[in-house]
């Protein structure tokens, strides 16, 4: 399958834990976190599917939650398992999000899907994940799906990287919408928010949340890793205040749908 070679490739050539370590990366982790934090609750056990290398499932983890951990590629498993302590009760698995069938319905009261989505390309695989990260989380409990947003990648990689052109005349940017067109060859499946609501649409689900989790983060990485650790602070406090703001959610070059199962 091309689009596993391409993964495997990039993620075994990509420093995937080092993205969520550097300063304008951890924004993303600790906006995420900030909502998972807002769910958890004691005894709860946690799902994440597509765990990486293990950032998340981690720390969970170390708070003293359960955690299940679903992971494609191994070489990201690798770096996971050696990072695990005995306090971690955790168990890490090889798999795909869109075969979840190892667990049975409503084991989990969280389930995480931080990334996959990230690397779908057609309707069906995309409804399959979201299906099967609903199906395996109990009634009431709370599912995050994370994507990849157009604007942000149309304004970084097109424009200040001086792709656009390019991109055009290779048929992966609409010239006239400026919509990133689904290649498994470029990696990413890049989504607008309107894109996400009709996928959700058919499921019986509420949304708790839709959240820019890096927002103007990675248009200024420089001047966010400058900043000392006062200014980092109130910038964290106003990238909170501001992150779930309509008027602001296409620029995010991350986002986290956050919805609970009925």
């Amino acid at each position: 399958m091309d689009e596993l070679k391409f993964l495997t490739e990039y993620y075994n050539n990509y420093d995937e834990d080092g993205r969520l370590t550097s300063k304008h990366g951890q924004v993303e982790f600790f906006t995420t976190m900030r909502y998972i934090n807002k769910y958890l609750k004691k005894g709860m056990r946690v799902l994440e599917v597509g765990a990486g290398t293990g950032r998340y499932s981690l720390t969970i983890a170390e708070k003293g939650f359960q955690v299940d951990a679903v992971e494609l590629i191994q070489h990201n498993i690798d770096i996971f398992k050696s990072k695990i302590t005995e306090s971690c009760n955790i168990a890490v698995r090889q798999g795909n999000a869109i075969d979840l069938s190892c667990y049975e319905d409503g084991t989990f009261d969280i389930t995480l899907v931080l990334g996959p989505l990230y690397h779908l390309f057609n309707e069906n695989d995309k409804k399959q994940a979201i299906s099967e990260a609903i199906r395996v989380t109990k009634k009431g409990g709370v599912v995050f799906v994370s994507y990849c947003m157009n604007e942000a990648t149309i304004v970084n990689w097109g424009f200040q990287k001086g792709n656009i052109l390019d991109g055009i005349q290779k048929g992966i940017v609409d010239g006239d919408t400026f919509k990133c067109l689904s290649n498994p060859s470029e990696l990413f499946e890049i989504y607008r928010k309107e894109e996400i609501d009709e996928l959700m649409e058919t499921y019986n689900i509420g949304r708790l949340h839709f959240v820019a989790t890096d927002l103007f983060t990675n248009h200024m990485r420089n001047t966010i890793d400058e900043m000392d650790e006062k200014m980092f602070e109130t910038y964290l406090k106003y990238h909170f205040s501001i992150c779930e703001r309509t008027d602001l959610l296409g620029i995010t070059h991350h986002s986290l749908d956050i919805f609970r199962k009925k």
